[in-house]
């Protein structure tokens, strides 16, 4: 595919070493894509400026039309992200003063109420208002401005958008930044991809690559790009391309169909969790987790408007708290072990009966790194979904991977099992 291209630089030493996890970078990139950009390189550079500089020349090198800077717009020393920009653009810096008022404005009240010596905060509210001459100013959020810098006239370098680390704020200014006339330039050069997601369950990468090369084979892939990503246990297969290869798309999600019909659950790229959550449409879920550990009520609490079905949760990991809390019978437990499809079954109907739910989800297994036998090794599963009803669904699997995989594809197993019982 062509149009405009895009580069992501992140700027922090904490996000270079790890002590925190960057969030922006894959947004950006759905952003991007949304606005018709292609994004080739995301880049992470500590917050010293012959790196940035260099992160900047290599976009450039590179052939980007844009570059997103996340990062560095603080008022301490190390903030020099604007002042690289500005350089790297061959802009004069000056001092914004409507901007520094806004600044001011913002940290001056809580210098006051916190006793903040207020020549130190206006001396950083200076700093920040300091800007490239023709850029766009955004904001502020925070206390931070966002930019849109365009290169001095007759450089032929990329328009370069500066934006805030706190994703919060990212995001705020991200809103402003787009509607600015220098970024839709820019964006003006591209063309927005159509594409389908298509999610599956229990099928190998082998399997899809070999339906790809067949495809191609017969019928050629021309100019769709397909990314294949496997994600604890599903597939998700995400197809892009321009508008004139759309029947060349329909024709290789025909083959997909015909190949793992069974297994593609969602073909709108809708997850397992918004589609029990659309299922269950108000009606009450109770859980009893044992080896996923609040896993499972996490990922349906995270949808909006939770509280429509979620009822309540019992964490029980030891079997007085199995009996105690959901009625578990001490005997059935002595016979079978806490981790059966007999306990799991008895589980599911306690959660029922304690919290008055429509439909009731069961976990107990054996995580690991410890606790496996002959009989029942890591990763052994038992998965038990039951309805006020009388339906009922159960499952027992045992489940590759370390403690971390084992409880998370525990808890997609799970979700899988419910949509399957809500759709019967």
């Amino acid at each position: 595919m062509s149009g405009a291209t895009a580069g992501i630089v992140i700027t922090g030493t904490e996000v270079l070493t790890g002590r925190i996890a960057d969030r922006n970078g894959p947004w950006l990139t759905e952003q991007l894509r949304i606005q018709g950009f292609e994004v080739r390189h995301i880049t992470i550079c500590r917050d010293r400026e012959e790196d940035v500089l260099t992160q900047l020349d290599f976009m450039h090198r590179e052939g980007m039309d844009l570059i997103c800077t996340t990062g560095g717009l603080g008022p301490t020393a190390d903030d020099m992200t604007t002042a690289l920009v500005a350089r790297f653009c061959e802009r004069e810096m000056f001092l914004d003063e409507p901007l520094l008022e806004r600044i001011r404005a913002i940290v001056r009240p809580y210098a006051e109420r916190f006793g903040w010596e207020l020549s130190a905060i206006d001396e950083g509210a200076v700093k920040q208002a300091h800007v490239p001459r023709e850029a766009a100013v955004l904001g502020p959020a925070g206390t931070a401005p966002g930019l849109v810098v365009t290169p001095a006239e007759g450089l032929n370098k990329p328009t370069v958008v500066v934006l805030p680390g706190p994703p919060g704020e990212l995001h705020s200014i991200w809103t402003e930044a787009i509607e600015t006339p220098e970024f839709r330039r820019v964006a003006a050069t591209g063309s927005v991809p159509e594409e389908q997601m298509l999610r599956m369950i229990g099928v190998p990468e082998p399997d899809i690559a070999r339906t790809l090369r067949e495809f191609d084979a017969d019928q050629g892939l021309g100019e769709l790009e397909v990314t294949t990503c496997l994600r604890g246990g599903e597939m998700e297969i995400l197809i892009s391309h321009q508008p004139a290869e759309r029947a060349r798309r329909e024709a290789l999600v025909r083959a997909f169909e015909e190949s793992y019909g069974g297994a593609i659950f969602s073909r709108d790229g809708e997850t397992v969790d918004q589609q029990v959550v659309r299922l269950l449409a108000g009606r009450g879920l109770a859980l009893a987790e044992s080896c996923t550990g609040g896993l499972l009520a996490k990922r349906l609490t995270d949808a909006d408007g939770a509280s429509a079905f979620f009822l309540g949760a019992a964490v029980v990991y030891s079997n007085h708290a199995k009996e105690r809390l959901l009625g578990v019978s001490h005997d059935l437990i002595e016979e079978h072990g806490a981790v059966s499809a007999e306990v799991a079954a008895e589980m599911a109907e306690g959660a029922l009966e304690r919290f008055g739910a429509d439909f009731a989800v069961s976990t107990t297994g054996i995580a690991g790194p410890a606790g496996g036998s002959e009989e029942k090794p890591v990763g052994t599963l038992f998965v038990h979904v039951a309805a006020r009803e009388g339906q009922s669904n159960s499952l027992h699997i045992v489940l590759p991977g370390r403690r971390e995989d084992v409880r998370q594809r525990a808890a997609m197993v799970a979700l899988h099992l419910l949509r399957t019982l809500l759709l019967d």
